[in-house]
């Protein structure tokens, strides 16, 4: 009786409901939760923004079955007979089985996917790698402080602004610190985020591929108005990037004071 059981337990009547929910509520969950995450993060102005966005959407689709299992179930129990007491029902089946497949299943389909996600997470490290050791790419030193970001440009003669300027289709190496307390230099729209720590200096790079206004904000809890501390930067034409450069009044140095007061050092910087 109980081989028998095991053998057609696709064919009780809760199974295939859970069969027929899951089937339906799988692209639903995919579709709006990769909707969601790509909204709530703007069109992508990086390939890295690019890449990011694709690899939230794959993961948000392979996830999808799951939480479409999972809600399947709670509405099956929801919904279904409630049997009280210490007597279930007689078609209640009472053999819980071991099954070896289906651990082995288990098992390798997560390896998969987290043997998929290093792959991709190295990718897109390299590519960042790749943007650090460009010649062309400029130097911008970003430090942040309660509770406003500013910017130095020190291939520029000191030019400096309380609002990111950078030319479109060039790389950009940013050079994060802060001032105070703890922050984290996020561009939204072009999927760049670091930490910026007091006393450290710690190196990102992007190549913006599109023109516009995007968001800076900061994206580690640094005091009463952390909410508040948002900025944007201005992707431009080089032309346009350049006459910005030009129209710009000069500071006694060439940007690197900040980064001494930053960190309290007279010459050399610790590089995270």
């Amino acid at each position: 009786m109980s081989n028998n059981l095991e053998t057609k337990w696709w064919k009780k009547s809760d199974v295939k409901k859970l069969i027929a929910l899951t089937i339906i509520f799988t692209p639903v969950v995919g579709y709006f939760g990769s909707m969601i995450h790509v909204r709530s993060m703007g069109d992508p102005a990086s390939k890295m923004m690019q890449t990011t966005e694709n690899l939230i959407a794959i993961f948000t689709w392979a996830a999808a079955p799951v939480v479409a299992l999972v809600c399947s179930v709670m509405l099956i129990a929801l919904m279904g007979k409630r049997h009280y007491g210490d007597n279930p029902p007689e078609e209640a089946d009472h053999d819980i089985s071991n099954s070896p497949r289906t651990n082995a299943t288990w098992l390798v389909g997560s390896a998969i996917l987290c043997l998929f996600a290093v792959v991709s997470g190295m990718i897109v490290l390299q590519h960042d790698n790749e943007s650090i050791l460009d010649d062309a790419a400029i130097n911008v030193n970003v430090y942040g402080q309660q509770w406003a970001w500013n910017y130095d440009y020190p291939e520029s003669n000191g030019v400096r602004s309380n609002v990111l300027h950078l030319p479109v289709n060039q790389p950009v190496v940013f050079h994060v610190t802060s001032m105070d307390v703890k922050h984290s230099f996020w561009i939204v729209e072009l999927g760049t985020k670091v930490d910026a720590n007091p006393g450290v200096v710690t190196e990102v790079a992007v190549t913006p591929n599109k023109i516009g206004t995007f968001n800076i904000r900061c994206a580690e809890l640094c005091g009463l108005y952390h909410a508040y501390m948002q900025n944007k930067v201005i992707v431009q034409s080089k032309e346009d990037y350049q006459a910005w450069l030009d129209s710009q009044p000069r500071t006694d140095n060439d940007g690197t004071k900040p980064y001494e007061e930053a960190v309290g050092k007279d010459s050399t910087l610790e590089k995270a």
